[in-house]
């Protein structure tokens, strides 16, 4: 046997001359080399969505994670419509002569045909966006852009409420208002609260949107507060935004959306002052209802017993809650904290409680010391959305 089949490949008698190689090689050759080439074939043909997965992929960590969470919202196919999860159900509300509301529930036929996607609860925004509002729940106005409703059915409520256990433990909400007023005051305020403290900004204060963007990056949920006639107004007294049982309502709310063009990423609304218009329902009434439209809660600091907010609310399926006790009547540490605990033990007997308080120096340090020492007793401290009476979650 030739001795030549020992030899390395291509290499011939020890002249030194080379062999050609042999032919069924440069086919192997030439199908390897078809083969790259049909691969980044395939590859250029895939679809656009693949490829946009790779250009996210390849941008800087924060803006890929930004285009993630701006496209999460369109996973869903455009040709599967979106509906709310009580699209299914005929509810009747009835107003009895006593001010309680009688709520029937009845099934029914959802509108059109074809599957329908059901939208499940979203509550809180992510924290790496919580400073930036959904521009999908604002619209234009002259006053600067105002809260609505989604297409999707989602409330600026839901999307800027602040995210909580769900548990059925003790709840307390405190709600710190007059935020805005004084720069000084409001940077201590925002830098001292723990972030479950729900802060109110007056709708005349200054620098509203950058204070907002501080305080939502710290997790606070927020709320907008406005000027409401109180008893004993006179003409005189007249500020060119508060809210006035003598106006027109399409005046009362063209104010109340001044008010609410001067921020964004706000809950819902609380009055400041207010006691005469909050007794008064023909006034109170259409506010309300421009409220419940744009997915928002009302709450009422409770300083008003003749208020008729929580009887309307009722009726028009508003979010709404009472504040349960002012904490800082006497403007003094320890009187303050002594009214905390007697909010908790109002929320022990009843589930859940607010308190509302100024932004002064010493609520606040009352504020910051007892809201440590309750947490370490079970009690949860939560945004004020958790608390309100909901229609759409009863």
């Amino acid at each position: 046997m030739s001795s030549d089949l020992h030899k390395p490949l291509g290499q011939d008698k020890p002249t030194g001359r080379r062999r050609r190689v042999r032919p069924s090689l440069i086919s192997l050759f030439g199908f390897a080399a078809a083969a790259v080439v049909v691969g980044l074939s395939l590859y250029a043909m895939r679809g656009e969505s693949a490829l946009q997965q790779n250009e996210v992929a390849a941008l800087p960590a924060e803006a890929a994670t930004k285009e993630k969470l701006l496209a999460d919202k369109d996973i869903a196919p455009a040709s599967v419509a979106r509906t709310d999860p009580g699209s299914g159900a005929n509810v009747e509300r009835v107003l009895t002569d006593d001010g309680s509301v009688v709520t029937k529930y009845s099934p029914r036929q959802r509108d059109g045909s074809g599957p329908v996607l059901v939208e499940t609860p979203r509550i809180g925004q992510d924290p790496r966006l919580a400073g930036t509002p959904n521009e999908d729940l604002l619209e234009d106005s002259p006053y600067g852009p105002l809260p609505v409703r989604g297409q999707d059915g989602l409330r600026p409520m839901d999307q800027y409420a602040r995210p909580w256990s769900g548990t059925r433990g003790t709840r307390i909400a405190i709600v710190v208002g007059g935020l805005g007023l004084s720069q000084t005051g409001t940077q201590r305020a925002i830098e001292k609260l723990p972030p479950e403290i729900t802060l109110a900004f007056a709708s005349s204060g200054n620098s509203l949107q950058r204070w907002m963007q501080t305080s939502r990056r710290q997790g606070h949920e927020i709320l907008i507060q406005v000027p409401m006639e109180p008893f004993g107004f006179s003409a005189s007294d007249s500020g060119a935004t508060t809210l006035l049982t003598r106006l027109p309502p399409e005046e009362n709310i063209a104010r109340l959306h001044e008010a609410m063009g001067k921020i964004t990423g706000f809950t819902g609304i609380i009055n400041y002052q207010g006691a005469r218009l909050l007794s008064d329902p023909d006034a109170l009434e259409p506010l309300l209802r421009d409220i419940s439209s744009r997915g928002l809660l009302f709450l009422d600091d409770g300083s008003s017993a003749q208020s008729v907010s929580g009887t309307i609310s009722k009726a028009i399926d508003l979010p709404h809650g009472f504040a349960d006790m002012t904490l800082d009547v006497q403007l003094d540490k320890n009187a303050i904290v002594q009214k905390l605990d007697d909010l908790e033990r109002l929320a022990l007997r009843k589930g859940s409680a607010v308190g509302f308080a100024s932004a002064f120096d010493e609520s606040v340090d009352a504020i910051e010391q007892w809201v440590e020492e309750a947490s370490s007793r079970g009690i949860e401290i939560v945004g004020v959305s958790a608390v309100v009476d909901d229609p759409q979650k009863n």
